[in-house]
């Protein structure tokens, strides 16, 4: 019941709106800001895997490993994703384009950081997440998704197909 209310209220949807664009301006200052700064993902990948010593580690074993074996020798890489991904995500989620997809990888990259000792604002911004995924095309509905989503319904090879072939059968 709540799910539906959630997925079609259009009341909900503005309050989605809302959330999905506060959500987006974090995501683009705190991206912008690692661009236009110099960021380099080093250190903090080195800080993390530093983290995860001790009876009560702030990052798991398994984390660490990932981050020493994958992340650290690709800082290069995941420092012009994680600067780019966070702009890009809060871009999309501003304009309500591609919505889900953008607050999924969001909500990724919010683990990522939460899984590396970092706290910050991670857990808010993983509890309004969960609200626009489960909301699905309505947390869009006041954005470009509006157009967008019916639009590639509609030039969607593989439902054309099904739609022409329903059709046959008929």
């Amino acid at each position: 019941m709540f799910v539906e209310f959630i997925r079609n209220n259009k009341v909900v949807a503005g309050i989605l709106t809302f959330l999905r664009v506060y959500l987006g301006y974090q995501w683009v200052t705190g991206g912008w800001g690692k661009i236009t700064g110099g960021f380099d993902a080093t250190g903090f990948l080195q800080g993390a895997v530093s983290q995860a010593t001790g009876d009560h580690p702030a990052v798991q074993p398994w984390w660490a490993a990932f981050l020493e074996t994958v992340a650290i020798p690709n800082a290069e890489l995941f420092t012009f994703l994680v600067m780019w991904g966070e702009f890009l995500v809060g871009i999309a989620l501003i304009l309500g384009i591609f919505t889900n997809f953008a607050a999924l990888m969001g909500i990724i990259m919010n683990f990522a950081f939460l899984f590396s000792g970092t706290v910050s604002t991670n857990g808010q911004m993983i509890l309004l997440t969960i609200f626009i995924l489960v909301a699905g095309y309505n947390a869009g509905r006041y954005g470009l998704d509006r157009w967008v989503i019916p639009f590639l319904k509609a030039h969607n090879p593989i439902e054309t197909r099904r739609h022409k072939k329903e059709i046959a059968t008929v």
